[in-house]
């Protein structure tokens, strides 16, 4: 293009500006070429003419357009030059706040002086993997690229930070290696990425200080090395320091600071622990109080100094080395406070002797005192004959003493650096590493001296390098797209070094001059002007002779030669060195020690001393001057550099204020000189800058071709036809293999080409739409027209139609009238003849229902009388097989004591008799007291009572010989008689009365049962009405709003409860794969949780059978003791103490029991006591009988009770004793024998115990009962009885009590207090008591002269009447007994009437009801109520049914138990044999269909079934059976070993199938079908587990062959929690799977395709990509459509629904995948400013509704993976909406719900438009939105967390599959299983 073309109107150019650099302004007139002026108009609309010339300025340089401002890369701009760089910065420094820029291979960062979100661990995840060009620019995608061509090339990579002081190096550097750190971490637990992180703090403490430019400047340059191995892992690091900044020791200029290690030491003086440094505030001392200001504002030097320590002893320094370092850097500060005073001639001086800080420092290092005194103000002269001591001033030995003190600081300074890299080295091999090159950038200040110029020289050197670097990089892509081109002359430094470096350069001289005796720095000024003179690059300064001025690349820099010399020499006086030297402190000793300075070995040869002393040859190290030691170490980073691939990043400094985001063109346009920013344009710009590939090209520039161009399918051919038509000029353009390079201008013009076009067709657009919407109103109008003519021939055909219709209409009404008339007649007959037939055939129906009802009730009566036929005959069998089995059973008995008679003489018995009865006569010793005690209060009762008696005898005497004794005997005689025969009569009363109750009760019973059942079906009803009603007006009146919000609450927090949970798993699961990794021989740990047992089952049993001979019996525990002894053996019974338990348990019973009785025993005998004065002497006479026998039998059962614990204390200790002995066999067999037989005599002592605590019982009730209701008995009216009359009372109360005997047989349901014949037994009881009061009175009389009367008088007359009023008491009591139950029976039997004549008032109503019903309606309720009743009947029928199995449940259960131990005796006998045959239980016959749904194997094939069935399985070869087939046969073994209730084998099995499933999991960690394959088996495990472990929780929905299948006899809780666990583990594992295989195709997928090919032509300009970024050789990265990211998640979906797996699995799968889909997709959007358009935003939206459509395809909508793209459809909506006014803000802020406010901002930022006819959002507009008070919680971060986890939720699902019906294939070869 010609100038004129260029410099038209309206075109926006640069002009130089003084204060700006550079101002923008618009031509507004066309220029002519050869024109001396350009007429301008600034931004401001102020006029301008720029004069234009030759000799005055060149045209200036022209603007790029709008729509590339903000390039993310300066090189593809269309018009490179300075102006255009340094704007282009600024606009993106300044509105979107992007600090970080692209110049080709060089990155350009921007000091923000802020602390942005843009360094966390989501941003290095998101740029890891990325090429450089694909995101937006930052020092992740560096070190990314560099990380990447690492591991593609094999090749060692450097990243080169450079920039001024204050420019943000250190901290680029930093986050450079946080990258690395945590791309690349450490596979061991060596923590060498934590290691390299804390290097940071440690270099920054002792080698930065606060400058004037910076708080934190680092005066030192560092070259890191991160070491990698084969897997590209860090192993190790290494560190090389150059030029520290020694001279900022001793002197610091103003405002600035000394290194930060001094002021933190300073700040932690008061802590104890540094109390011995002797240190105060930093004010007090030299060295650090020269800049006047201590502080640095926001820092903490008191906390830097903690973070330090922690650093260092996260490096493995210790405690007591960071002392010593602390002390010497402490003695620094007390060196530089010594005082040196001048002597009087000047040319000494000395130290005062009372020094404190002298002392401080010598002490601190551990030197003498006299010495360092000495030598820091003397100095040793060597010549070649004599050693001199010399005086030294005060300003030299100042000089000296400061020179020691940068020298022990520079000593310490190596130290550290030399021990942090010992803590980084590694002793594994590295494979490459990664260098990062922190150094100082180029510096000009007022003053420069030699640090300056070192400084200066290293970026000499370092430019020289970057300058061959990128020309090598232009030439190389000219070569690899076959351009022709020439050579770039680009800027070459070389002369500038070869001054510096070369023979007889500046270094070369100043080491000249150092080594001359009496150089100085003007006679090296001099020589440099004469050797240097003629050189370009070197001037000499006008106004100076000591000065000097050397042209950089970057700048002119005049140098002062004031210090050279001395900084250069770096003079330490060796006899200061000694003293160090000799401290006794080894780490200073060790600081000051040469490497070289080693001692010589010792040799046996005799050392010869000479006669003359030879002067020590100085140090080597000390002969090398600072800058030729820097000269090698630069030379050496060179070489390293040179060996690498370098990444360049250069750091500017937008201001000197250290304000944020405000930007100084001035300050950065010098950086930018400096850096080679600049320079790099340059070269790009001789060349082709913008380079377009041709597919782009096409795209992009299509519009300007015509149709018939487009045809032809040779993009290449077209684009280059349409380049030669547009630009006459070919060398503007070149076309290579893949791409086209312009020239600088070129793509402008062709932009504005295409705009042209764009322009011409908008203006064709509105043409046509504006006809178009012409053509349309006139059509509107025409339309309108034919409308109202239509309308109105409508009314006038209206009216004629409706004539019609009316004359019609009454044609019609005529019709209907007579034929309604004829109907009506006709259907008056039909109802007539309907009637009749009904009647008719409802009379016929109810005969035939008579005679059906008259043949039921026949059958009915039937059926009852052969019923109560057949229970008759059955009592008559079942009373003669019981009197069969008495009689046997009294001749068992009589055998039995026949039996124990034998046994009683024999000695043995008397033997065992015999044991205990010490303790026998002990107690009868004290109850010979007790009864000696007894006795004299009895016998001076029987004083008392025999005197009375001999009154009363007297008196009868007297009686007797007035009325005659025969009299009186009959009148006794006959009312004996008339008693007997009352008692017949109450006896027999009461027989009949009991039998007439007995046939009412039943008849009541009957009909009471028939109306119950009735009753219940009806209140069944009933209840079930009113449940729905309730039911349904519960959930009509819910609010529905606040149910979804609660349950919305709750589902959060069991989300957030299964989320920690999960993390705690993952971490688990982390921790258990490190620890797998370090012992890969080892095979993994075996896990074997402990398992429950169910409850003993051998009593279980017992507790709920329907047998009463096993539960009823209060002693059962004891029973089931016993049994349980012999079951286990003896053993296992010696260890289990369950039975004592439960005889100890036993004896509390009965001895509560007994207090019990006690206490009635008292309140009778208190009450027998109240009521003795009103009772007769009879009636007391009986009581102190009763009395008497109750203490009697309480007595009795408390000796007895004391012997029962006795002996049960002897059988614990001869149990335990025989437990711990290991006896012969048949001496466990006789303890054994011996322990049954004591348990069984227990047993039977607890059986009489109870019967006679049941006797005691009875009497006090009989007793109580009696003094209520018997009536007194006359004593006087008693008849005396003679001695031979006992015999017949004795055969009386036998009579009564085989009376009372039947009356139980016959009256059971009557005389429940008369059971197994208590009240007999009582009396018997009585009797017996009497006869040992008479045995004891007989005995007694041998020893008293008057109680042979008394005895007499009582033998013949009391015992008799004694005995009579017992047995009328008792019978007495038992009447009064039936009658009061005979009595609350009758009001249970009138309270069961009423309630029945309710029920048939009830039915009668019914019965009415229907009978008012039709007949039909009739027969339809009776079937009803019929249907009804069998619905009753039959759920009875079920309940009775559910009870018995559950009874065969537990006989099947205790039968299982006898056939394990009938086992384990089989394997006894047989453990010969080698392998035993498979045991089966055929002692119990059952059905085949017991025994289905179970596998069974022996033990040595458990390993073959695992290696079959776990390991070597493979998904396909399983494909064709039933899901989850795997699972379901190891749940089978599972059922069988708990069948045979072998708990080793459960455990066993469980533990190795968990480990085995481990095992193949880790062998496949990314394999997805097999991971899915064993998620789904896994899970069903666990369904199978929960489904069969009998809960009822997991019952509901199972068949009922299924819950026969439950497990019997173990609870396995705990394995289900740790299957729960894996599957959780393997679901994690499964979704990092599929994670790591969709990644790599959601950018491309989401947001680069072309799912919609109308908008390819529409895409935004990008920039160039790196052409390192790509492997080249492999044709690039791999792209992926849409549809093949839908295939890919499509082949997930099938494969876990072919698995089996739960559809609530799977959906939370495809739930967390498309989490992953939209956190990659959001996160790359806020990343990359080229698709951030409208045209990606149309695109991306048709993604998702793409993706969303999937979802549906496969139902998977109820999944929530639908939510989870929210964020990312926002952001493809906020791309596409309005953004220019207010209401758009709001509508922005209510729209994007899901994405922060930080997001939203970055998206708007973003935003680029596709031409020039679109606008960037405005500044305004962004800050308004940021403003915008909004409610919400937006987190801090502005990417989404791509690796966060959903928690997930196992639903219980339990399998319809039976599993006795399950199919094993014969491919697996599982033929060692056996179906069972």
């Amino acid at each position: 293009m010609s100038v004129n073309e260029l410099y038209a109107k309206y075109t926006r150019v640069w002009i130089p500006d003084p204060d700006h650099v550079w101002r923008a302004a618009e031509i507004v007139r066309d220029y002519k070429e050869g024109e001396p002026v350009l007429h301008l108009t600034l931004e401001d609309e102020t006029p301008l003419e720029y004069s234009v010339g030759p000799k005055s300025n060149s045209l200036p340089f022209l603007r790029n357009p709008d729509i590339l401002v903000g390039e993310n890369d300066l090189t593809a701009l269309s018009y490179l030059h300075e102006p255009a760089v340094l704007h282009n910065l600024k606009v993106r420094f300044l509105e979107p706040n992007h600090i970080y820029t692209y110049c080709g291979i060089v990155l350009v960062a921007i000091n923000p002086y802020e602390q942005l979100h843009i360094y966390g661990e989501e941003v290095i995840r998101a740029y890891s993997g990325q090429n450089m060009g694909d995101m937006d620019p930052h020092i992740f995608a560096v070190a990314e690229e560099a990380y990447k061509q690492m591991a593609r090339d094999e090749r060692n990579q450097s990243i080169i930070v450079s920039g001024e002081s204050g420019a943000g190096k250190t901290v680029s550097a930093k986050y450079a290696m946080r990258f690395f750190a945590t791309v690349g971490g450490s596979t061991s637990d060596t923590n060498v990425e934590e290691k390299v992180l804390a290097s940071s703090p440690i270099m920054e403490a002792i080698g930065n200080a606060k400058t004037t430019r910076n708080d934190n400047s680092s005066r030192f340059g560092k070259y890191i090395q991160i070491g990698f191995n084969r897997q590209y892992r860090i192993i190790g690091a290494n560190m090389r320091t150059y030029l520290l900044e020694k001279s900022r020791v001793v002197f610091q200029a103003e405002d600035e600071r000394n290194y930060h290690i001094f002021y933190q030491l300073c700040a932690s003086a008061s802590l104890p622990e540094y109390k011995d440094l002797c240190l105060t505030s930093a004010e007090d001392f030299t060295f650090t109080s020269m800049g006047e200001n201590i502080f640095i504002e926001g820092v903490n030097d008191a906390a830097d100094l903690e973070k330090t320590r922690e650093a260092f002893t996260l490096l493995g320094i210790k405690e007591g080395n960071q002392s010593s370092i602390f002390k010497v850097i402490a003695s620094i500060l007390h060196l530089g406070n010594i005082e040196i005073c001048s002597q009087r001639d000047g040319e000494s001086c000395h130290i005062l002797k009372d020094d404190l800080h002298l002392k401080h420092f010598c002490t601190l290092l551990g030197v003498e005192l006299k010495q360092m005194e000495h030598w820091l103000c003397h100095r040793k002269l060597i010549t070649a004959t004599e050693t001199y001591v010399k005086n030294m001033s005060t300003k030299q030995a100042e000089n000296a003493r400061d020179a020691l003190a940068k020298h022990i600081y520079a000593r310490m300074f190596d130290w550290i650096v030399e021990h942090i890299n010992k803590a980084l080295h590694t002793s594994s091999k590295q494979h490459s590493f990664i260098g990062v090159l922190d150094i100082y950038g180029f510096e000009t200040f007022e003053v420069n001296s030699f640090e300056q110029f070192c400084i200066n020289y290293a970026n000499e050197k370092l430019q020289q390098q970057f300058n061959s670097h990128v020309f090598k990089l232009e030439q190389e892509e000219y070569m690899k797209e076959q351009i022709p081109w020439t050579l770039i002359d680009f800027y070459d430094n070389q002369p500038c070094i070869d001054l510096i470096e070369a023979r007889l350069g500046v270094l070369d001289l100043l080491d000249e001059e150092c080594r001359v005796p009496k150089g100085t720095d003007e006679n090296w000024a001099q020589k440099l002007y004469k050797q240097h003179s003629v050189s370009a690059h070197f001037q000499k300064p006008r106004m100076s002779n000591v000065s000097f001025i050397i042209v950089h690349f970057a700048d002119k820099v005049e140098y002062q030669s004031e210090g050279f010399l001395e900084k250069n020499r770096d003079t330490v006086y060796g006899e200061q060195i000694n003293i160090l030297k000799a401290s006794e402190f080894q780490l200073v000793a060790d600081l000051f020690h040469d490497k070289d300075d080693v001692p010589p070995p010792k040799s046996s040869r005799v050392n010869v001393r000479p006669a003359k002393t030879t002067p020590k040859a100085p140090n080597k190290e000390h002969k090398k001057t600072v800058g030729h030691q820097f000269r090698s170490s630069l030379h050496l980073l060179m070489e390293t550099l040179n060996a690498t691939t370098p990444h360049y990043v250069r750091c500017i400094k937008p201001n000197d204020l250290k304000e944020p985001f405000m930007f100084d063109s001035r300050r950065a346009v010098q950086q930018l000189r400096a850096c080679g920013v600049l320079e790099t344009i340059r070269i790009s710009a001789a060349g082709y800058p913008s380079r377009w590939t041709y597919p782009d090209f096409f795209n992009r520039y299509r519009v300007l071709l015509k149709k018939s161009e487009m045809t032809s399918p040779d993009k290449k051919l077209v684009c280059r036809n349409l380049l030669e038509t547009l630009i006459k000029d070919h060398d503007m353009f070149q076309f290579g293999k893949t791409k086209i390079f312009f020239r600088a201008g070129q793509v402008a013009y062709l932009e504005k080409l295409r705009a042209d076009r764009f322009r011409t067709a908008c203006i064709k657009i509105q043409k046509t739409v504006r006809g178009w919407l012409q053509r349309l109103r006139y059509r509107k109008v025409r339309k309108m027209a034919v409308t109202l003519q239509r309308y109105g021939r409508g009314y006038l055909a209206r009216r004629h139609a409706e004539f019609l219709r009316q004359t019609r209409a009454a044609l019609l009404c005529q019709k209907q009238y007579r034929m309604v008339r004829d109907r009506r007649v006709y259907l008056r007959v039909r109802r007539a003849v309907v009637t009749i037939q009904a009647f008719t055939r409802g009379m016929f129906t109810r005969r035939i229902y008579q005679e059906f009802m008259l043949h039921h009730k026949a059958m009915l009566i039937q059926k009852v009388v052969r019923g109560w036929i057949q229970r008759r005959r059955f009592r008559r069998a079942r009373d003669a097989a019981i009197t069969i089995q008495c009689l046997f059973r009294r001749v068992q008995a009589r055998r039995r004591l026949k039996q124990l008679k034998v046994e009683a003489r024999s000695a043995e018995r008397l033997k065992s008799l015999n044991s205990g009865m010490e303790n026998k006569i002990v107690q009868l010793q004290r109850k010979m007291d007790d009864k000696s005690k007894e006795l004299r209060t009895q016998n001076d009762q029987l004083l008392q009572v025999n005197n009375k008696l001999q009154k009363q005898l007297e008196q009868v005497k007297s009686q007797q010989g007035e009325a005659g004794g025969g009299a009186q005997l009959s009148s006794l005689q006959e009312e004996l008689d008339r008693l007997r025969q009352e008692l017949q009569e109450a006896t027999a009363q009461r027989k009949r009365t009991e039998e007439e109750h007995r046939n009412e009760k039943t008849g009541l019973q009957l009909r009471v049962e028939e109306l119950e059942k009735e009753n219940a079906l009806l209140k069944s009803e009933k209840e079930e009405m009113n449940h729905r009603i309730l039911q349904q007006t519960k959930s009509s009146g819910e609010d529905s709003g606040t149910v979804s919000l609660m349950e919305t609450s709750l589902q959060a927090e069991l989300d957030a409860e299964r989320q920690r949970y999960q993390n705690l798993l993952k971490q688990m699961t982390t921790v258990e794969q490190r620890y797998d990794n370090l012992k890969e021989e080892l095979s993994m740990s075996k896990f074997q949780p402990g398992h429950r047992r169910n409850p003993s089952n051998q009593s279980s049993l017992e507790s709920d059978s329907n047998y009463t001979s096993i539960s009823t019996s209060e002693v059962g525990d004891t029973e089931d003791s016993i049994q349980l002894v012999e079951e286990m053996g003896l053993e296992k019974a010696a260890m289990d103490i369950g039975v004592f338990m439960k005889l100890q348990k036993r004896v509390r019973e009965l001895e509560q029991e007994r207090r019990r009785l006690q206490v009635n025993l008292d309140k009778m005998e208190e009450l027998a006591r109240s009521r003795a004065s009103e009772s007769r002497s009879s009636t007391s006479e009986q009581e102190t009988a009763d009395l008497a026998y109750n203490n009697l039998k309480r007595q009795e059962l408390e000796s007895e009770n004391k012997k029962l614990k006795k002996d049960l204390n002897e059988l614990r200790k001869s149990i335990s004793e025989r437990a711990s002995e290991n006896d012969p066999s048949n001496e466990l067999q006789d303890s054994y024998n011996l322990l049954l037989s004591q348990l069984r005599s227990a047993n039977e002592e607890l059986e009489g115990r109870k019967e006679e605590v049941l006797i005691l019982r009875t009497q006090i009730v009989s007793a109580a009962h009696i003094q209520e209701s018997k009536q007194p008995i006359q004593s006087s009216e008693a008849p005396e009885v003679s001695e031979d009359k006992e015999p017949v009372d004795s055969e009386e109360a036998l009579k009564a009590y085989h009376g009372l005997c039947e009356s139980k047989n016959t009256l059971q349901d009557w005389c429940p207090l008369d059971e197994d014949g208590e009240l007999g037994l009582a009396y018997l009881g009585l009797k017996q008591v009497a006869r040992s009061l008479l045995a004891a009175a007989s005995s007694f009389s041998s020893s008293s002269s008057t109680i042979p009367a008394v005895t007499s008088l009582y033998c013949g007359w009391l015992l008799p009447m004694t005995l009579l009023c017992v047995t009328r008491m008792l019978l007495e009591a038992q009447l009064q007994t039936q009658s009061r139950q005979h009595g609350d029976e009758l009001e249970a039997l009138h309270t069961q009437i009423e309630l029945l004549r309710d029920d048939i008032e009830k039915k009668q109503e019914i019965l009415s009801f229907t009978a008012s019903l039709s007949p039909e309606a009739r027969v339809e309720y009776s079937v009803q109520q019929e249907i009804t009743r069998l619905t009753n009947d039959n759920l009875d029928l079920k309940e009775l049914v559910e009870k018995l199995e559950k009874n065969e449940r537990k006989l099947k259960k205790q039968l299982r138990i006898y056939m394990k131990k009938v086992q384990e005796l089989e394997a006894e006998a047989q453990t010969s044999r080698s392998r035993p045959a498979m045991s089966r239980q055929v002692t119990v016959q059952r059905k085949e269909k017991d025994f289905e749904g179970m596998l069974e194997y022996y033990k040595e094939d458990e390993a073959l079934l695992f290696r079959t069935l776990i390991t070597d399985i493979r998904p396909n070869t399983v494909s064709a059976t039933v899901p989850c087939l795997p699972a379901y046969i190891l749940f089978m073994c599972i059922r069988h070993a708990d069948y045979v209730n072998d708990d080793q084998k459960v455990e066993s099995l469980l533990t190795s199938t968990i480990n085995a499933i481990k095992k193949v999991l880790k062998k496949n960690n990314e394999d997805f079908e097999m991971t899915s394959f064993w998620l789904a088996n896994t899970s069903r495990l666990l369904h199978c587990l929960k489904q069969y472990s009998g809960d009822e929780a997991f019952m509901t929905q199972n068949t009922g062959k299924q819950n026969e299948h439950c497990l019997k006899n173990f609870d396995l809780a705990e394995y289900r929690q740790v299957l729960s666990d894996l599957s959780i583990q393997i679901y994690q594992q499964l979704i990092k799977v599929a994670e790591g295989i969709i990644q790599p195709m959601i950018v491309s997928a989401m947001l680069e395709s072309e799912s919609i090919p109308s908008l390819a032509g529409v895409k935004t300009m990008g920039y160039r990509n790196r052409s390192s970024s790509m492997d080249v050789d492999s044709g690039g990265p791999p792209t992926y459509t849409l549809q093949a990211l839908i295939r890919q998640l499509g082949q997930f979906h099938g494969t876990m629904r072919d698995h089996g797996l739960d559809p609530e699995i799977v959906g939370q799968v495809v739930r967390q995948l498309f989490h992953c889909v939209n956190a990659v997709t959001l996160n790359n959007l806020l990343l990359r400013k080229d698709v951030c358009s409208w045209s990606n935003g149309m695109q991306l939206r048709y993604n998702t509704s793409q993706m969303e459509e999937w979802l549906r395809a496969n139902n998977l909508s109820q999944s929530k993976a639908a939510e989870t793209l929210e964020p990312i459809i926002q952001a493809a909506q906020l791309l596409q909406v309005k953004k220019k006014t207010t209401q758009d803000a709001e509508a922005i802020c209510s729209l994007c719900t899901a994405l922060s406010t930080q997001q939203i901002v970055k998206i708007l930022n973003l935003y680029t438009p596709l031409n020039e006819f679109e606008e960037r959002v405005s500044v305004s507009f962004i800050r308004s939105i940021q403003t915008r008070p909004q409610q919400r919680h937006d987190p801090p971060q502005l990417l989404m967390d791509t690796k966060h986890m959903f928690p997930v939720l196992f639903p219980y699902t339990p399998s319809a599959l039976s599993l006795e019906t399950l199919h094993i294939p014969a491919s697996l070869g599982l033929d060692f299983l056996t179906r069972v």
